[in-house]
């Protein structure tokens, strides 16, 4: 059995754990993610990925001493997060709000055992050049917007979108690499494994 439980029913998620060689099992968690009053975009990131480390954990059988990652990803830009856009109507105000400046990523990690829990808040700022109003109906018909932060996918078919990047672009995706690989390492649960067992 994997030493690591992934908190999230992501695909990039998982994607991005398999890329750095980590076998790991999954089990989504289930929380509120309603923002608190005076909570900063920064504070309400971090808390999600400690909630839903926290909550994960709860659900493992007494005596299991595996570790859970869970992470948090939010699109913010004039102070506000953007969630996953409702309808197409938020989606193109979301991609109008982007259109042609910078935004902010932020992403949040958080491991935990029974003993300790340890997380990490990343920030990434991503560039969007000037975009269309016939482009931004396009791309709502591929589908990809609808259950992407921002509503957009920097790692699909909005990639066209980015003028540049500052930052950690596996973070803006959605799992920082080189911070998560830093603290799984931290709780003994060494990346490569998977490339290793395969050589």
């Amino acid at each position: 059995m994997p030493a690591l439980v992934l908190a999230s029913s992501s695909p990039r998620r998982q994607e991005l754990l398999t890329q750095i060689g980590v076998p790991f099992s999954v089990l989504a968690p289930h929380i509120d993610e309603t923002p608190r009053h005076n909570e900063s975009a920064e504070q309400y990131v971090e808390r999600m990925a400690q909630e839903k480390a926290r909550a994960v954990l709860a659900q493992l059988p007494a005596g299991d001493t595996r570790c859970v990652l869970a992470a948090d990803t939010s699109v913010i830009v004039d102070g506000l997060i953007l969630g996953k856009p409702a309808d197409q109507a938020e989606a193109r105000a979301m991609l109008l709000r982007l259109s042609g400046r910078r935004h902010q990523v932020l992403s949040a990690i958080a491991v935990a055992d029974q003993t300790t829990l340890r997380s990490q808040l990343v920030c990434s700022d991503v560039e969007f050049r000037a975009l269309r109003e016939a482009e931004i109906a396009q791309y709502w018909h591929t589908g990809e917007p609808c259950d992407k932060a921002g509503g957009y996918a920097i790692q699909g078919l909005g990639a066209v979108f980015v003028q540049a990047i500052h930052g950690s672009y596996s973070a803006v995706v959605g799992l920082p690499l080189a911070e998560t690989a830093a603290m799984l390492s931290a709780f003994g649960v060494a990346c490569w494994q998977i490339k290793e067992a395969q050589a």
